[in-house]
């Protein structure tokens, strides 16, 4: 089974909030405890799972009534595990970046350099006035989480670093001990809006969309490929999926009928509400789930849309496509979390990996 670089990656949510990945009644046989999510990591670790990302939540809405913090917890589960990297979110805002350089600096160091981190800009209104933290417009928030990333970046790797930025200002400083890797902490960052993309493309490591067809995912890859190209700059894309993988499509297709079929309207309704306003608030007037339908935001990030739900066979297909248009990593979510980390550990990724080395072999004889 191939684990070449090119091989496509693949992460999973980290339930550190209540509620799991649906907004649903249905059954999740999750827990958002530290014990469950141990023994989550070790599972996933052990299934082939490279990286899992924590949930940044300060308030309880959708289901989330309990939130563990993200780079605490994030720790926490590295500390429980041997080759697992763990991306912590962090919000821009309520973290400034001198605080988040030297805390994920020092567990870098204490986890042989297994730490990452998902810049969110933020999207909950809400959130930001319940914590009374500002909620600059729009394309202002990316404005300050790309001075955060350039911030974290130049103290990462620069002695006597100094900024001068609307948002954040350092002189001369320097971080003592740096982390393990170099040059720097891998910065991860979602969203979909051109402030999104355009972001990625002069400062991130990788850029997180929402799930969707592998048509418009890869309008989304070319867009950001071809910005990073101009800045002489590489980004590698990752794409959420929620993962229903079961013997036969047809029991599939019955998990996530019976999902929507027990969706919680009313949380529904609201985070449509509320994903709404955000959009209305970008300059395109359209947001990350301009084009949701009630079934897909049962899902939070359109997991739904990415249609990795069927046979392992059909799922590993679907993959492989995704990494045909330049996906680097599935972020993956299931409905029951344990169980289905595992089968896909050994029911779909053995598939994926045969066929990447299949298509590796085909090109490498058509070009002979």
């Amino acid at each position: 089974m191939t684990t070449t670089a090119s091989a496509i990656k693949f992460a999973y949510w980290v339930p550190n909030v209540s509620g799991g990945l649906v907004v649903s009644n249905i059954e999740q046989r999750t827990d958002w405890s530290y014990d469950y999510n141990v023994r989550l990591a070790q599972a996933a670790e052990r299934s082939g799972f490279e990286y899992a990302l924590t949930q940044i939540r300060f308030t309880a809405g959708y289901g989330a009534d309990n939130q563990h913090e993200s780079v605490s917890f994030s720790h926490a589960l590295l500390a429980k595990t041997e080759k697992l990297r763990v991306i912590a979110a962090i919000l821009p805002g309520p973290w400034k970046p001198v605080l988040a350089a030297k805390q994920l600096a020092t567990i870098d160091y204490l986890t042989q350099g297994r730490i990452a981190i998902n810049v969110v800009s933020g999207w909950f209104r809400g959130e930001f006035d319940a914590i009374g933290e500002p909620w600059p417009e729009h394309d202002e928030r990316y404005v300050r989480s790309e001075e955060f990333i350039r911030t974290l970046k130049g103290v990462w790797s620069t002695d006597n670093y100094s900024f001068d930025g609307k948002y954040y200002q350092f002189q001369n400083y320097t971080l003592k001990p740096k982390p393990l890797q170099k040059p720097y902490i891998e910065v991860f960052q979602g969203g979909s809006s051109r402030a999104a993309r355009d972001m990625a493309a002069r400062v991130s490591d990788w850029y997180f969309t929402n799930g969707n067809s592998v048509e418009e995912i890869k309008k989304q890859v070319d867009d950001v490929r071809s910005k990073a190209k101009l800045a002489n700059r590489q980004v590698k894309i990752g794409v959420n999926a929620f993962i229903i993988a079961r013997d036969t499509e047809a029991e599939a297709k019955a998990v996530l009928n019976e999902i929507i079929a027990q969706a919680n309207v009313e949380a529904v309704n609201a985070f449509g509400d509320a994903t709404r306003e955000a959009g209305a608030a970008a300059p395109e007037r359209e947001g990350n789930w301009a084009k949701s339908t009630f079934d897909d935001l049962v899902q939070y990030n359109d997991g739904f849309k990415t249609n990795l739900i069927g046979t392992p066979q059909q799922i590993a297909e679907r993959i492989v496509a995704l990494k045909n248009v330049g996906v680097d990593l599935v972020l993956s979510g299931f409905l029951h979390f344990i169980e289905e980390v595992e089968y896909f550990g050994e029911k779909v990724l053995p598939l994926v990996r045969q066929l990447e080395q299949q298509q590796e072999h085909h090109l490498a004889a058509k070009s002979a």
